[in-house]
């Protein structure tokens, strides 16, 4: 793997005013439109919401290059926040040059506000079966990937970082890797956001279920070792307490984790400056477990 080539990318990146936490961006949920979706994207049929679920698949240069055609690559699936959608990450970081620079493939789903659940009340929102069991599968058969968990990692901001969690510490047989940014890693406290009873019902009146699907009540789920995550929210972030919750609650259970905190709010410029150390972080932990 490129790690050098990588370093010198993300120096120059995190060096980068543009990137800089103390950025401010109140639009901030908004794609960039002046730069273009980078990778292919295809419709992935589901068969537990019986339609298609749009994704952009980002392949390195070198999945092209004739003498490496049997070479296999780790996997980073991006998940979106809510009001995004399978064009965000592509539209914010240039995923076509990291992906080379990395040699690893990058899956980016549409989250379409589902905060990554099977939803017990919307049959058409049963988005962890379709990432479990549906779009991991689809793309391990349909490009060159390494399929294990051991080099499969996944993040995302917001909902996205909710999601990652939720997802990763219910299924660490597929995820071994996953991050955070900015993430609504425990939803009780907001109970009128983010469509999120339209997905789980009336808090007042499932106060169990909203336990049972927050990223928050999973931490039982695994045993230290099991996964290697990376949390990161802005100190002026809404989510800040709770992810400093999520923190306490990882530490009180012995689970190993990076935590970072940074001056920064619910935003662009701090995500994209925080996907920086994730990678950096996905990066060591894939080469980790090569060397296994």
């Amino acid at each position: 793997m490129k790690f050098r080539a990588l370093f010198l990318y993300l120096l120059v990146t995190l060096l980068s005013p543009s990137t800089s936490c103390f950025a401010q961006n109140n639009d901030s949920l908004v794609q960039n439109p002046d730069m273009p979706v980078q990778g292919d994207t295809i419709p992935v049929f589901s068969n537990s919401m019986r339609r298609s679920i749009k994704t952009v698949v980002v392949l390195p240069v070198q999945y092209f290059d004739v003498d490496l055609a049997d070479q296999t690559y780790p996997v980073i699936y991006l998940l979106n926040g809510y009001g995004g959608g399978y064009r965000t990450w592509p539209s914010q970081k240039d995923l076509d040059a990291i992906a080379s620079d990395m040699g690893i493939i990058f899956v980016c789903p549409d989250g379409q506000n589902s905060w990554y659940w099977d939803s017990p009340i919307d049959k058409s929102m049963q988005f962890e079966t379709f990432i479990i069991k549906e779009l991991v599968p689809f793309v391990d058969s349909n490009y060159r990937t390494i399929a294990s968990n051991k080099m499969r990692a996944i993040t995302g901001l917001s909902m996205g970082g909710h999601g990652s969690m939720y997802l990763a510490m219910r299924h660490p047989d597929v995820f071994a890797l996953a991050g955070s940014m900015s993430g609504g890693v425990d939803i009780r406290p907001f109970p009128e956001n983010w469509d999120m009873k339209a997905r789980l019902g009336e808090f007042s009146d499932n106060p169990e279920r909203w336990y049972e699907y927050s990223a928050m009540c999973q931490i039982s789920n695994i045993k230290n070792g099991d996964l290697k995550i990376i949390i990161d929210c802005g100190v002026d972030d809404f989510f800040a307490q709770v992810n400093r919750n999520f923190h306490k609650a990882l530490l009180d259970a012995g689970i190993d984790h990076d935590y970072i905190e940074r001056p920064g709010v619910h935003n662009w410029p701090y995500w994209k400056n925080a996907i920086d150390y994730q990678l950096l972080f996905f990066q060591k932990g894939f080469e980790n477990n090569e060397a296994q």
